[in-house]
């Protein structure tokens, strides 16, 4: 597999990380699974596995505090490739899906007040907007573990 970095880009704040302690566990062209343990000790959470679903635009987390499943947490994310340099911007709204089947909603408040400061313009929000409709519906019709299924795969292959 060609060596990639990854890297995440936050407007809050405003922010590019590398991911530089993230495993690469595949990549594909329109796929990558990562394996990964926080960045900063966090009570709540500790580690998980991600499926960047690049074509979708989502970037679907398996995540774990030790051994229990806390949610799955959904990013809607773009993809600015320099290189072999993997630049995922952080497109503010965020899915959560708890085992339980309970969906959230986050961030809709700073998607609204970049999109008010012109931070971002129309054609961002607009694809934003889909995106974060698009899951929804993976979510809502019952589909959401033909995304998961990759994720849970890589995790019974890597441990």
């Amino acid at each position: 597999m060609e060596q990639i970095r990854l890297f995440r880009k936050r407007y809050f704040p405003d922010e590019i990380v590398e991911l530089k302690d993230d495993i690469i566990l595949s990549c594909a062209e329109n796929l990558i699974i990562t394996k990964w343990d926080v960045l900063k000790p966090r009570a709540d959470i500790s580690r998980g596995y991600s499926a960047y679903f690049i074509d979708k635009g989502v970037k679907v987390s398996k995540v774990y505090r030790d051994e229990e499943l806390v949610y799955w947490y959904c990013d809607i994310v773009d993809l600015e490739v320099k290189e072999k340099d993997y630049i995922f911007t952080d497109l503010l709204v965020d899915v959560l899906v708890y085992p339980d089947g309970h969906v959230e909603v986050l961030d809709l408040d700073e998607f609204a007040d970049v999109s008010e400061q012109n931070v971002i313009g129309k054609e961002v929000c607009l694809k934003i907007l889909r995106r974060t409709n698009a899951l929804l519906q993976c979510i809502y019709s019952g589909k959401f573990s033909e995304m998961t299924q990759y994720i849970d795969r890589a995790e019974n292959e890597n441990g």
